[in-house]
């Protein structure tokens, strides 16, 4: 799971290379939330999926389904619209692991020294991944700086957010729950874009894309992570989305991939390995649990 989380996930940057020059942003995410809702109303019916039945948790997917999509996605998309390069973008949402260890660490969460030496070797990886980066595309000026700050807060505390609040339900229906809030808060935003939409194959491709792999797919594997693993664990795992971006670029754009990237990967992997891998146990507890 958390590999095929990882791969879709990267394909967020290849996704918004296609479809920003055609869209604006929050136009183009106000029609990817609304189509994914119709996928997944249909999906439900046919599998007559339950819906949560506590009020609160209705409350509680809404409000992580404005941080994690409305938030982190429109802060995002906004970012690199504004002139914002790649590269500085990734690097600033990859501070996600360090801050949500920082805050778990804080509320008298146990983040253990191999887990932080793991933070640690992440972040100084994804330095090296991003660094051949900066200068490409626009420099950062305090629009585009407070949209990708947003973004970076949105996904840090809707990720912290959901592992307290939000008790396991089925996927589906949360999912739905959730692109409705976020629809309902990019829209009034989006109709204040005056820029058009121009279709054509790369738009629609992108927006196909955009539905079913990155909100059907990886949404779901995200949420269900979320709620199955340390929340410090899951967070390490965007660590290895610019490096795989990076590949996925090279593989379609023939984008070169430098020496200090394969470097900057190598440690990536070996922090998220530090960081998600559970610590052996005792021969006697084994022995205990086998009995």
């Amino acid at each position: 799971m958390p590999v095929l989380f990882v791969l879709i996930w990267s394909t967020g940057f290849v996704v918004a290379r296609y479809a920003m020059p055609h869209a604006p942003p929050l136009k183009f995410l106000a029609l990817r939330y609304l189509v994914s809702i119709a996928c997944f109303l249909l999906w439900i019916v046919l599998k007559r999926v339950s819906w949560p039945s506590n009020p609160k948790q209705w409350v509680h997917l809404a409000l992580t389904g404005v941080l994690m999509h409305a938030g982190y996605l429109g802060g995002v998309w906004s970012a690199v619209k504004s002139g914002m390069g790649s590269g500085l973008s990734a690097l600033i949402v990859g501070l996600q692991p360090v801050l949500t260890a920082l805050w778990l660490s804080a509320t008298g969460g146990k983040i253990s020294a191999r887990q932080w030496l793991g933070l640690v070797l992440g972040f100084v990886g994804l330095l090296l991944v991003v660094s051949r980066k900066f200068g490409q595309g626009g420099e950062a000026n305090w629009l585009n700086m407070s949209f990708i700050i947003g973004a970076l807060i949105s996904i840090t505390l809707g990720t912290l957010y959901q592992k307290r609040f939000v008790a396991p339900c089925d996927v589906r229906s949360a999912n739905a729950v959730q692109l409705s809030a976020a629809f309902l808060v990019t829209l009034p935003l989006a109709l204040l874009e005056t820029e058009a939409m121009q279709w054509n194959s790369e738009l629609a491709g992108a927006l196909a894309w955009s539905v079913l792999a990155l909100t059907l797919g990886g949404s779901s594997l995200l949420y269900m992570m979320i709620q199955r693993g340390a929340a410090a664990s899951v967070a390490s795992l965007m660590y290895l989305v610019p490096p795989v971006t990076a590949i996925i670029a090279w593989l379609l754009f023939a984008e070169p991939i430098s020496g200090l990237t394969m470097v900057g990967t190598a440690i990536v992997v070996v922090g998220v390995a530090l960081v998600v891998r559970q610590p052996a146990m005792p021969q006697r507890a084994v022995s205990a649990e086998r009995e």
